[in-house]
């Protein structure tokens, strides 16, 4: 279990959290939820002990052990893939390692064989004979084949490297799992095998994550973070955003009534405070007037963009054909014989491996050329893109303001303004310079120039992956509202659900190509394996 007591952090003059009291107790999973800046990460860093708080305590039951999900994926770069996931259970790895040294000697002393007999007991006791199977099976489950398991981690594909790392934290079922934004970089199978992992982990869990579907899979509880404070919901993230919604509703029809009420008291005090014989009833009711306080209705600090994409036009009846698409990058083949039609109202969940989607898009707005096969645009279409890696767009030294403007032939500073200040860029943010703005803010850039090409088709490659989720619930909305027809791919769950009319996935046969919701596609593929 972890008490936090009275914590308030504090870096200079800004105060991140203050006097934040909570306890996260055995057999639940928490996920801590917050704007951006709130302090999700940081808050995480407080209970590993990785920070110290300013003032006030956070207490761990003695003996428990705390397990983290590492960021720096060049960390154990010379380490093998098998030791680093041990690696979760520090003592038990040193006890391997201080064994293996002992071992080496050519010539042992009496001390030497006396410590040893030490530690072949703790390594018993902490089930040592069986820590490489174990770490072998996390492996296994979350997608890192056999054949990487005695690499060195610097040898071994990134896309594997956050695997590795989740396996090292979740080895060895820790007393206490920290998790910020596990699902990150994680394909649907191994997304899938976390949740159930999660559901069924006796100790506890506190999780940041933008997912949400795996936050309503996962979570018993809410900690949301506003305004340095942190508040305790039961229940799943749809939940207490249902809750938290209802909480304000309430706290604003009471006080449509008290303001009601305090009127009508005024009006009597008004009518009858001069009236000899209403005046006992006159101060009656003013001392009932004082009284009456209305409920202060804190606004949330999360902020939510506005997004919508309306096209200068309706596409035409003619939209998007492409036929027998073939594409080879690095000698490997990711797209084999690709064939398919695009036709009205479709809004197309692209699945498979993020090399495969990726060079597909880039195919489709003629970054690259395909090998073999042809794509054919109707003359009415005018496509807009958002790409996975964005990085080419930010490399010159302008302000935001200067960058959006450069796409667009439009002077007035405070239409600029305006626009994007419905995206989150207010006030002196304007004159941020583009080469240091964050993954997030990046992306709110990308969705701006896209309302304003106002095309009538859109492609968007992992647009959810660096979004906060204000932003990923705004942009979601924004594509289940929009006419437009689009081909997109994202690993949110809720995000292709509740968009997608059609699913293809690209395989290395061809495609798969059905008419129906991603959990449909889903079932039906579960069911085909069974």
């Amino acid at each position: 279990m972890i008490t936090v007591n009275n914590v308030t952090l504090r870096f200079g003059k800004r105060t991140l959290f203050e006097d934040v009291n909570i306890k996260f107790t055995p057999g639940n999973c928490y996920g801590l939820i917050g704007a951006n800046g709130a302090g999700k990460s940081t808050f995480l860093k407080l209970l590993s002990g990785e920070l110290d708080t300013t003032h006030g305590d956070i207490l761990i039951t003695p003996g428990e052990r705390i397990a983290v999900l590492k960021q720096n994926h060049y960390e154990f770069d010379d380490k093998k893939v098998l030791d680093t996931v041990i690696m979760g259970n520090k003592k038990l790895y040193d006890i391997m390692m201080e064994k293996e040294k002992l071992y080496s000697k050519t010539e042992f002393s009496d001390e030497d064989g006396m410590r040893l007999a030490e530690l072949e007991a703790l390594f018993m006791d902490l089930n040592g004979w069986e820590a490489e199977s174990s770490a072998g099976e996390l492996l296994n489950n979350l997608g890192v084949e056999v054949e990487f398991h005695n690499s060195l981690m610097k040898d071994i594909p990134n896309n594997k490297k956050v695997k590795v790392l989740l396996a090292q934290a979740l080895f060895d079922n820790p007393d206490i799992l920290l998790l910020d934004e596990p699902t990150n970089n994680l394909d649907l199978e191994a997304t899938s095998w976390l949740e159930e992992f999660l559901i069924n982990f006796p100790n506890t869990v506190i999780v940041v994550s933008h997912d949400r579907h795996f936050l309503n899979k996962v979570c018993t509880h809410i900690a949301d973070i506003d305004y340095g404070k942190i508040k305790l919901f039961v229940g799943n993230y749809d939940f207490w955003y249902e809750s938290s919604e209802l909480i304000q509703k309430q706290m604003r029809d009471q006080n449509k009534k008290k303001e009601e009420k305090i009127k009508e008291l005024e009006s009597f005090i008004a009518r009858f405070s001069a009236n000899a014989s209403k005046s006992r009833q006159a101060t009656s009711r003013k001392k009932m007037l004082e009284k009456i306080e209305l409920d202060k209705i804190v606004p949330s600090s999360r902020k939510y963009p506005f997004i919508e994409f309306k096209p200068d036009k309706t596409s035409g009846k003619e939209l998007l054909t492409v036929k027998n698409i073939t594409k080879t990058v690095d000698g490997k083949k990711v797209l084999n014989n690709v064939s398919f039609i695009v036709g009205k109202n479709d809004k197309i969940a692209l699945l498979g491996s993020d090399i495969a989607k990726t060079t597909l898009f880039k195919i489709l707005v003629g970054e690259i050329k395909p090998d073999h096969g042809s794509i054919t645009w109707g003359p009415t279409i005018k496509t807009s893109y958002f790409p996975q890696d964005n990085s080419n767009y930010f490399l010159k030294d302008e302000s935001i303001m200067e960058w959006i403007g450069s796409f667009y032939d439009i002077d007035d500073e405070s239409i600029l303004r305006g626009f994007l200040g419905r995206m989150l860029f207010s006030g002196e943010e304007v004159f941020k310079k583009v080469s240091v703005l964050s993954g997030g803010e990046k992306a709110r850039c990308m969705l701006s120039k896209m309302q304003l090409e106002k095309g009538n088709f859109l492609l968007l490659d992992e647009p959810t992956n660096h979004l906060d989720l204000e932003s990923i619930t705004s942009l979601n909305n924004a594509l289940i509202k929009t006419t437009n027809e689009m081909i997109f791919s994202s690993r949110d769950h809720q995000f292709v659900e509740t968009t997608a009319n059609r699913i293809i996935e690209i395989t290395p046969d061809g495609i798969i190509d059905r008419m129906m919701s991603y959990d449909e596609y889903l079932e039906n593929k579960r069911l085909s394996k069974n």
